[in-house]
Formats: C-alpha cells, sequence, structure tokens
C-alpha cells in the first residue's frame, strides 16, 4: 500500500496529540470563507466531509476565550 504524500490533497497531518479541549478550531476554506467550532472531532469531520484539502485549505487552533470568574 502506497502512503498518501504531503503535497496530496487528501494529506491530513496532527502536530499535537495533547488535549485539545481548551481550544475552538477555524476551519478555512480555500476561498477564504471560515467557520469557527467548540469541538476538535467536529472540526475534523468537516475536513473529512468536505473534500479532505480540495475545498478546505487548513483548519487553525484558537486558544478559548478564558471566561470571567466572580465580580468586576
Amino acid at each position: 500500500m502506497e502512503l498518501i504524500q504531503p503535497e496530496d490533497p487528501q494529506y491530513f497531518t496532527e502536530t499535537s496529540d495533547g488535549d485539545y479541549g481548551r481550544h475552538q478550531y477555524k476551519v478555512v476554506s480555500k476561498t477564504g470563507e471560515s467557520i469557527v467550532v467548540d469541538d476538535y472531532m467536529l472540526a475534523q469531520e468537516i475536513w473529512w466531509t468536505r473534500g479532505r484539502g480540495k475545498y478546505i485549505s487548513h483548519i487553525e487552533v484558537l486558544d478559548r476565550k478564558q471566561q470571567s470568574k466572580g465580580f468586576k
């Protein structure tokens, strides 16, 4: 079986195996449109169901905004 090469649109990389629960994910299309989701599994689902790199450019990992605790 031949492996998918990095220049192939189906190529997918994972840059961290850490806990993704503290982030949001911006899925960016090749036309520049984007959607922000809270769940990494949803970001992966969008990647795989919408063309595996054919239409999706990349996924950005965003730091989640810190929720203020207590009174101001």
